[in-house]
């Protein structure tokens, strides 16, 4: 609900802007999780933290899909970094990091790609909405995965994404 908050608070300013842009930094680990309306507060079965992570992220893709659609003055733009050698990876990942760290990104890696789409003419001559990695739109699902969500699923999480964000905002000073 976080970046949902921001960023649709930020629109109305963002939509006066002749080169307005937002990029919502991801993980490919959402690849994993189809979109799940159905308990977005996590509150029902066992609680696992990579896939709340991970529906998360997916949440976001679908977010920044909606609103290029909705928004055609802005450039919405999504990415993964890769996985990245960062003080997260190596605190909520300690099994992970040990196998891995001689091959992941150092955090300018990570973050080349976010910085080029902030600021590179060539993304904005891309159509909006799409998801990143490595300066290039990938794919949002992998073959066969069974990750894809019908319009009816997305409508909704925009519309209960709205109804959390009245509760922050009528419950904040």
């Amino acid at each position: 609900v976080g970046t949902y908050i921001l960023t649709t608070a930020l629109l109305p300013l963002l939509e006066k802007e002749a080169d307005a842009r937002v990029i919502t930094v991801s993980s490919g680990g959402m690849l994993v999780q189809k979109l799940n309306i159905s308990d977005l507060q996590s509150g029902s079965g066992t609680f696992d933290g990579t896939m709340v992570y991970a529906q998360n992220k997916r949440q976001q893709v679908v977010l920044t899909e909606q609103w290029a659609k909705a928004h055609r003055n802005i450039h919405f733009s999504v990415m993964h970094p890769g996985w990245a050698d960062t003080p997260a990876v190596r605190s909520s990942m300690p099994d992970f990091y040990q196998k891995m760290k001689n091959t992941l990104r150092t955090e300018a890696q990570g973050a080349d790609t976010v910085v080029w789409l902030a600021v590179s003419s060539e993304a904005t001559r891309l159509p909006s909405g799409l998801f990143f990695q490595d300066r290039q739109p990938v794919p949002t699902h992998l073959p066969l995965a069974r990750t894809q969500s019908p319009p009816e699923d997305e409508k909704k999480l925009m519309e209960v994404l709205e109804e959390f964000s009245q509760k922050f905002k009528s419950s904040s000073p």
